[in-house]
This record gives structure tokens, sequence and C-alpha cells, in this order.
């Protein structure tokens, strides 16, 4: 049974959720699968994944839809809030043998009408570039697996290019191909082009043009995401090894590198204006990475197993003055697109450039939220907002921002001022989502403009720091609240208070257990429970002979860890902001594998094959069908 909130059960699946814009509802009749709708028997098999593209269709109806399931490769008109989806009818659909889809990346600057360009990567290392309009297959790459033999775990193509994409494997490299070139008849021959610490780049030595055109090697184990930055100029890796790496793209250089706090990271994404870069992984956390700074500013704590997605909202991200509009420079359609950024290169470079200037020359407070979200294999979707008291310690704030709870790590509450401090045996995983303004006279408040005016110098961490989300806590009856029961603005009031406050002592011990990141041990048990029971990749089953092998493995990464926990690669929990979650839902009752912003609406999916989406407040299509639960996955009621 599903409910919005407050429900009896831990384990309801939640059809909508509030947040301060509004209710964001799920569409049943906007739900993609297999034409059939049985939940895929997801045991063994890839991550489901979700391409969109849109061919500019003078119908107005141009949005197209890919996703895989298991061997299953499906293209579709999609037709978002405005219509029910109608999987009787799709564009095309193919059933591979011997190698499954892993993921898929369609070219928006081919794309029309009567063609597309759709890259499908397989889990035996070959990649297809097919055309499910006129359901042809143009090309095959790496047929006989002598580029590389291992999965594909991303392909993308190259910003501003109809021809150039780059694939990364489990094997830990990436490759550069063009569509015009084949791959020849035997393996191919690299020339170092470039070094570096922990990659090297190497060219493809042939007396003709053939692919790859050049071969990546970056990190040890699987490079499991790449991105792109807006402008297309750098790429963001997140590697099995735990490092997220920023490269130069055309030139081949490290910009700057982080290491997870524990574990492998699986995903990555840039904010819109390219400022920021948020990754996640095996260590339950999402860490925001400065890329100007090239170091963390904060990091979510919010999931109880694995982050699968990572992506920013460009709809909700905003970037505001605290003065009168007349100080901005350029035209009202800019300051627009300013605030909802747009998918173009060009709005990317001038919000860019404006909040590069706010935060250089001009000393006047910026208001600015980048909210982005998560999903996890715990099967929740977590909403987070990043604001100028995390992204700007060091400037007054600004007088329209959000309210932010704000503590010290290390130093006691100032007289007079009370504080509920949690214990090891409280939960800490709070979610709060009304109020966007900020009470006169709260200790939050006065912590803040504290900590903003104490003489730091720019760009450096406050002697005190932020530790929760951009929005007020409130108290709660004893036994605490948990993500799955609460209910938005009305039960707002019923949010633990003391949960927003990290316990001194789990700070003092510099945070050993990370696996599940549980700060209590009494519930040990059941932490360990939900990552068997939602299916994390990483349990491994205790035969007896994988014990010694998982013993190693243990002391080998615990070693890795104390190399660079400390360091600005990985600082400590104490030595960043830790961001709370906006909203911490669960949506699915297998583990999550996408999440996709658009306009009107979100898309999430799960293992068992449901993709879904999320009307945005005030973008319901579907009100007089949403009654109708008859094509609900099983287990939901609306």
């Amino acid at each position: 049974m599903a409910a919005e909130g407050g429900g009896k059960e831990m384990n309801e699946i939640k059809t909508q959720f509030t947040t301060r814009e509004g209710v964001y509802k799920l569409l049943t009749h906007s739900e993609y699968s297999r034409p059939n709708r049985v939940p895929f028997n997801s045991q063994g098999s890839n991550p489901v994944k979700v391409s969109f593209v849109n061919v500019n269709d003078q119908s107005g109806n141009g949005d197209r839809i890919c996703f895989n399931v298991g061997r299953e490769l499906y293209f579709y008109i999609y037709k978002g809030v405005r219509k029910a989806a109608d999987l009787s009818k799709p564009i095309d659909k193919r059933i591979y043998k011997g190698t499954q889809p892993t993921c898929h990346d369609f070219n928006p600057l081919t794309a029309t009408a009567e063609s597309v360009s759709l890259l499908v990567g397989f889990s035996a290392g070959q990649v297809q570039l097919i055309d499910p309009i006129k359901k042809e297959t143009s090309k095959l790459f790496n047929e006989e697996r002598l580029i590389d033999k291992s999965r594909v775990t991303c392909v993308r193509w190259v910003p501003g290019s109809e021809s150039l994409f780059l694939v990364a494997h489990s094997s830990g490299s990436m490759y550069l191909y063009n569509v015009e070139n084949t791959c020849g008849t035997t393996a191919p021959h690299y020339q170092l082009l470039k070094q570096g610490e922990s990659y090297a780049v190497h060219t493809c030595k042939s007396k003709s043009a053939r692919n790859p055109l050049l071969r990546w090697t970056v990190g040890e184990g699987a490079l499991n995401e790449f991105a792109f930055s807006p402008d297309g100029k750098f790429l963001a890796c997140a590697s099995q090894d735990g490092f997220l790496r920023v490269f130069g793209f055309d030139a081949a250089e490290l910009h700057g590198t982080m290491k997870s706090y524990f574990g492998g990271l699986l995903c990555v994404c840039w904010s819109p204006d390219g400022r920021y870069i948020v990754a996640g992984g095996e260590d339950d956390l999402v860490t925001v990475w400065s890329f100007s700074d090239c170091r963390v500013i904060a990091r979510g704590h919010g999931h109880k197993s694995w982050v699968s997605v990572v992506a920013f909202d460009h709809c909700t991200t905003s970037v505001e003055d605290g003065d009168p509009p007349a100080e901005f420079s350029g035209s009202d359609e800019d300051f627009h697109e300013q605030i909802h950024f747009g998918a173009g290169r060009d709005r990317a470079n001038s919000a860019h450039s404006r909040l590069s200037k706010r935060n250089s020359t001009d000393s006047r407070p910026v208001s600015v939220t980048y909210r982005f979200g998560s999903v996890g294999q715990d099967t929740q979707l977590c909403l987070w907002d990043l604001t100028e008291d995390i992204l700007f310690p060091h400037l007054p704030l600004s007088r329209t921002r959000t309210h932010t709870n704000v503590m010290s790590a290390t130093s006691p509450p100032a007289t007079g001022q009370t504080t509920t401090t949690t214990t090891p045996t409280t939960t800490t995983t709070t979610t709060t989502t009304v109020s966007t303004t900020n009470p006169s006279g709260t200790n939050g408040k006065d912590n803040v403009s504290n900590s903003s005016t104490s003489g730091n110098p720019a760009n450096s961490l406050p002697s005190t720091l932020p530790r929760s989300n951009s929005l007020p806590h409130s108290s709660a009856p004893a036994g605490g609240s948990t993500p799955n029961s609460h209910t938005g603005s009305s039960s707002n009031s019923s949010s633990t208070k003391g949960n927003s406050i990290i316990d001194s002592a789990f700070i003092a011990t510099g945070v050993s257990k990370f696996a599940t990141l549980s700060l209590h041990d009494s519930r040990k048990e059941r932490h360990e429970k939900d990552h068997k029971r939602n299916h994390s990749m990483g349990h491994i089953s205790s035969k007896s002979s994988d014990k010694l092998n998982q013993l190693s493995s243990s002391r080998t990464a615990k070693a890795e860890v104390a190399k660079t926990l400390g360091t600005t690669l990985c600082p400590r929990m104490e030595d960043v902001p830790l961001l709370e979650p906006l909203v911490c839902k669960k949506i699915a009752h297998e583990r999550l594998t996408v999440l996709i912003f658009l306009e009107d609406c979100l898309v999430t999916a799960c293992q068992e094959g449901f993709v879904c989406t999320w009307a945005r407040p005030g973008k319901v299509g579907l009100l007089s069908s949403q009654n109708n639960p008859a094509n609900s996955p099983s287990g939901t009621v609306v």
C-alpha cells in the first residue's frame, strides 16, 4: 500500500511528496515498461537506463524515450504529463541474444522526426549505432571485441559533435570513436600521448584512419560513469577506486581529483553552470565538489545504501541578488534565463559568468540555490538544496535565502541556547520540506551570521560549520521520525529537532563505520538487512572460500582510506558541512537506477523495469485518470 507520508508501515511506497514549490505526484498512467507490465526479474541483470531526445516534431509531441530492460530495448513516443502512455505501440523494440544493453545515448544535434542516432553499449563490450525510427542498424563497433572485452559502463556523444563519441568500460579504459571510421580486423596498437598521476592517454597507431582515436586509462578498477561539463570542455570521471577525476578534455590534462569517503564512486553530474560536481557511490553519501577550488565543499547523508544516480534540477536551481533588479546587467530575458538554467551551453556560460563576477568582485550578497537529486539501491529518492551559506561561507548572507541550521562540530552551544543532542541510538536521517524564509531571531540565523563574519580568509571553511540542509527542523515526539513517514507541510512539526545535530562523540571517532553510515549501534543489524534486501551490489555471499579474500580486500580498503582521510582529497566528516535531504522517500520495490529532471516532471526508474513520471507542482495533466489504479505497479495504490 502506498501513502503520501505518515503511514504505519516503513516499507510503504510513496506516490507523492511535498517541497516548498508544492506537491510532486506520480502519474501512474504515464508509466513506461514492457508492454505486459509484468515486473522484470532483475536477478543478475544490468541496470535499467533511460535516454531522452526531442525530434522537433511540429505536432508539439517531439519527445522520445528509450529504455533497456534485461535483453530488451524499447523506443517510444514520450507523452509525459500530457497523455497516458500507450505501451502497445512501441516505435521500435529489440531483443538481443548473448549480450545485454547496459547504456545508451541519443545525439541531439542530428535528431529529426524522420531519423535519430542512438548509441547502445553492451555487456560484452560492443557498441551499436542504430536508428530506431528507421529501424536500421548503422554500425557495430568493437564487434570482435579486439578493442576491449569488458562491459560498457557509459557511452556519450561528445558535446557539439555529430560523429565523435566516448565509451567507458569496466576495465577502467575509455575510448574515443568516430562513426565514420572502422575498427579494423586486428587489435589496435597504441602510442603514449600523455601521462599523469593515475591516468594515461594513448593514440592509435595506424597507417589509415581507424577506431579508436584515443584510449584513456583512468585509475584502478572500473570506470563507472563519466559526464561532460555543460560547455563540453571538461570531463568528470567516477571510478571504482573511489576517485573523482576531472580532465580538460581536449588537452587531456588533469584538472583536479577527489576521493570518496569509502568505496567506489558510481555516479557523477555537473551543476548547470559548471561550477560544481556532485558524485555518489558506495559510501552512501552525495559529495559536492567545487570545480574552481578543487575541494569538497559539502557532503549529503540521507541514503541507507549505495547511491546509483545523481542529477541537478536545472528548473529549480536559481541565482538571485539581494539587491534591487537594477543591479543586474543584461535584459529581463537574460535574468529569466539565469534563474531557470537552460540546457543550452550559452545559458550555462551566462549564468557561470554572472556567478563568477558576483563571487569575485562584489561583496554584496548573492542568493543561490542549487537543487539536485539522488536515487539509490535503498529504493529511496532524495532531493537536496545547496544554498549560499554552504557555497560562500565567507560572504554576508542574503536576506532572501532559505533558513539553515548551523552548529559547531566541536564547540558547545552558546549560553542560553537550548540544544538537543542525539545519542548513538538516535536516528539522524530526518527530512524537512517547508518554510522558505528565516524566522526572525532564530538561533540558526545567529550562528550563520557568526560564521560568515568570523574573519576567515576567502574560500576557507568557517569554524562554525553548517550541518544540515537549507530548511528548518522542529521538535518531534520521542522515537524520532523516519524519511518514509514524513508528510510534508502538515507533519513537519513532527520532525526531530535533535536529529539535525551530529553527536560530538560520533565526530570524534572520525566515523569509522561508513559502509552504511549507521550512527546508532542498536539498528546496525537492520541496516545490514536493508543493504541485502535492497539489492546492494556490494553484498557478497558469505561462502567460506570468499572469506579470506573479503578480509584481505577490507584491509586494503582501510589502508587506502587512511592515506587520504583528512586531506583535501577526502576531508574528515567534521571538516565540511553535512547536508540533510529536503525530501527522502521510498518510491520503489527494487533498487533505483534512473533520475532525470525534465521541464514539467522528473523521471525515475527501478530495476523491475518501471519508468515513472512525477509531475511537478501545477503540471499534473492526468487528474481524471489518477483515480484509476488499473495500470499501477504491484504494491502501489494511488
